[in-house]
């Protein structure tokens, strides 16, 4: 992911086109350490591409992956009607609270301060 950073950094700076030695720069001025190989990697696979096509096809990968299975439960329940939110909500906070009890019986007599 740093070397990525490192590489929209130097296009957004203004340079199109980044060099290897560029990216060592930028990692180097944060005392990030440059890997050679992932570097060339990189410059390898996006050589030749516009910076806002790549990030759209980014975009459309990312629209594509699951995520978190919480939102799916509240949007099938609110979608139901008002009646059938409430008990939703009264269950998610049952649950929550259940899920506090069993963390704070988690230290088993050690803290960090002993």
């Amino acid at each position: 992911m740093k070397v990525i950073a490192a590489y929209l950094l130097a296009v957004l700076g203004g340079n199109t086109s980044p060099s290897a030695k560029d990216l060592k720069n930028i990692l180097g001025s944060v005392g990030a350490e440059a890997d050679d190989d992932r570097i060339e990697l990189l410059l390898s696979e996006v050589n030749g591409k516009d910076i806002t096509e790549l990030i759209a096809a980014g975009r459309e990968k990312l629209a594509s992956v699951p995520s978190g299975g919480g939102a799916v439960a509240v949007a099938a329940g609110a979608g139901g009607g008002g009646a059938a939110a409430a008990p939703a909500a009264a269950e998610s906070k049952k649950e929550e609270k259940v899920e506090e009890k069993e963390e704070s019986d988690d230290d088993m007599g050690f803290s960090l301060f002993d």
